[in-house]
């Protein structure tokens, strides 16, 4: 959930917030404000947790062994350390190092939102599960980790749930983080958060592994 509210201030409102944006004014046009936003919202929430579910099921197939979840621990905490860099924006190299979505995606689903029918909304809330920024990234993988429906659907769902919020003030509001005086102290607050989330996975996961003694003991 705290990841998913620094996600929606930082990449997930490039990602997802021009599509939130937009939406709104393809419908606003018509008198229409509320159902769509509604509708878009829901579709993300639903899905997060269907998906989010199913890549659990999918993890518990896998049947991933000790390896392979220190592979994926491994992989969670550098994401999440490339991310919070970013966010810390002291290391231009570390821009580089970011995974995108193919453009080809984006551009399908970024031409959904000005379809105007009733039920795109609800789509499109639906799709944004498959355009992922890197917080989303990390996340899903994990969720791989958790071997089950209900663990991997409440992850997923917890973590667009910390999207709601600024996602919900695009829709029916304006909201500006990006143009205030203090957005360069928000966000190196919030890349120091996403590192130590990332050094705690890591320090898990290298404890799990057996490599070191456990630090921490919750």
């Amino acid at each position: 959930f705290v990841v998913g509210l620094i996600a929606s201030v930082s990449t997930c409102m490039a990602v997802v917030g021009g599509i939130v944006l937009s939406l709104s004014a393809t419908f606003a046009k018509e008198g229409n404000k509320v159902r769509p936003q509604v509708m878009f919202h829901v579709g993300r929430l639903a899905s997060f947790f269907v998906l989010g579910g199913a890549i659990g099921v999918l993890g518990s197939v896998f049947q991933f062994g000790a390896r392979g979840m220190f592979v994926l621990g491994v992989l969670v905490a550098l994401v999440l350390l490339i991310l919070g860099l970013n966010l810390l924006d002291i290391f231009p190299w570390a821009h580089k190092l970011q995974l995108t979505m193919p453009t080809s995606l984006g551009s399908r689903v970024h031409g959904m939102k000005n379809v105007n029918h009733v039920l795109t909304p609800l789509l499109v809330g639906m799709v944004t599960f498959f355009l992922p920024c890197g917080f989303t990234q990390s996340m899903q993988v994990y969720t791989l980790t958790t071997g089950s429906f209900i663990k991997g659907g409440l992850t997923m769902f917890a973590f667009a749930l910390g999207t709601l919020p600024v996602l919900a003030l695009l829709s029916f509001g304006s909201l500006g983080i990006h143009k205030k005086t203090q957005s360069g102290v928000f966000f190196k607050t919030a890349g120091l958060i996403v590192i130590f989330f990332a050094i705690f996975n890591l320090i898990n996961t290298l404890a799990g592994a057996g490599i070191i003694n456990p630090i921490f003991s919750f």
